[in-house]
């Protein structure tokens, strides 16, 4: 990715509805490049209603391209995926302006435009009277994510997911990931694997786990679905007045998958009861209350749409999820600390040991977490 233009030098590309006031940098994300633009707005320019003059906002992104290779593709799909959703909502009564992504296209048509150095923009509709939380501020907005992305996998349910684009192949797929850990481990490049040997050992006693759902898939007793791939907190918008899941976003990683990886990820991020880099790892658990909590409204948000299978597979879900992660940022200590960004000396290799005692924790609890999907999964699955 090369440094970018200002801001100003693709704005004019976009079909607005005014003259440009402002261009900031805006919220929390480490991909992509993120400003919030404010443009004036009349109704009609006529002298009569000047003083009805107005502002509107929109979202400006400059794509990753060292992470998304091909933003034609990754734009396809989110263009295909609105489109479809925005129809879905209307059906439905909602309000396809605030409930989902809306592109703004270029003058000429396009989703997004590059600038003279090739950077790769796109724009869209700022959601306004909406919020997004990095932290779980009360119980309900974690239940509130769950009702949100429950419903994105219904709405697209029917979606044929398998003409999407892989933005990021092999993304979750674990025997991958896990061939991967094992190159990383036997190649030893840094010469750290003697002293880590308890983890690598925890994650090869488990290699049998890896290949569970891949494996269900390719019997075709797992259907394939459009998946979001980055179900955060973050990434759900929450309606200020009625606090309820608007709108979920970020959608570049949207692609084919299971459902039961983007449910896991979830649970991995937000029912633990630690930061993600946690040190004491006495701290680290899997909350069961919010796992309830976001397991009743995940399965009430699908309405319906989980098949029998996907319903009993949930807890597996989140332990791969929560291994797979594991195993990525032992993979990267292994290397030398080259994909995720660090802040401090074995940083990469905290992260991965409370991903592995979440996975022991679930283990523990495993009986407790089939109770719980029995318990909301009921006669819900196909």
């Amino acid at each position: 990715m090369s440094n970018p233009k200002e801001p100003a030098a693709v704005l004019n590309e976009f079909d607005l509805e005014g003259p440009v006031i402002s261009a900031r940098p805006y919220g929390s994300g480490h991909i992509n490049d993120t400003f919030l633009v404010t443009v004036q707005t009349d109704d009609g320019g006529r002298a009569e209603n000047a003083s009805r003059s107005r502002e509107k906002r929109y979202i400006l992104q400059r794509m990753n391209d060292d992470i998304f290779h091909d933003p034609k593709a990754l734009m396809e799909n989110v263009v295909h995926v609105t489109s479809f959703l925005q129809q879905k909502i209307k059906e439905q009564g909602g309000d396809p302006e605030r409930e989902t992504l809306n592109i703004i296209r270029t003058k000429d048509g396009r989703s997004f435009v590059q600038d003279s150095e090739g950077n790769p923009w796109r724009m869209y509709r700022f959601i306004e009277n909406a919020t997004s939380f990095d932290q779980v501020e009360k119980p309900d907005d974690f239940y509130q994510s769950a009702l949100a992305f429950g419903r994105f996998q219904r709405m697209l349910a029917d979606y044929p997911a398998g003409t999407l684009h892989e933005t990021i192949p092999d993304f979750h797929n674990t025997p991958v990931r896990l061939a991967a850990f094992k190159k990383a481990v036997e190649e030893d490049v840094c010469r750290r694997a003697a002293g880590v040997e308890k983890e690598i050992r925890f994650i090869l006693d488990r290699e049998a786990d890896t290949h569970v759902l891949t494996d269900l898939q390719a019997q075709g007793r797992l259907p394939l679905r459009v998946t979001h791939n980055d179900t955060k907190l973050n990434n759900v918008m929450i309606d200020n007045a009625t606090g309820q899941g608007l709108c979920v976003i970020d959608l570049d990683t949207v692609m084919p998958g299971l459902a039961l990886n983007d449910y896991g990820d979830s649970i991995r991020f937000g029912a633990s009861t630690a930061a993600e880099d946690e040190t004491d790892l006495s701290k680290v658990s899997c909350d069961l209350e919010l796992f309830e909590l976001y397991t009743r409204g995940f399965i009430e948000g699908c309405g319906g749409s989980l098949t029998e299978m996907e319903l009993a597979m949930l807890p597996m879900g989140a332990k791969l999820m929560t291994l797979e992660c594991g195993m990525r940022f032992l993979a990267d200590y292994l290397q030398g600390d080259i994909y995720f960004k660090t802040h401090r000396k074995g940083h990469n290799l905290d992260r991965c040991r409370t991903q592995l005692k979440l996975v022991w924790d679930m283990e523990k609890k495993w009986e407790q977490m089939q109770a719980v999907v029995a318990l909301y999964g009921g006669n819900t699955g196909k």
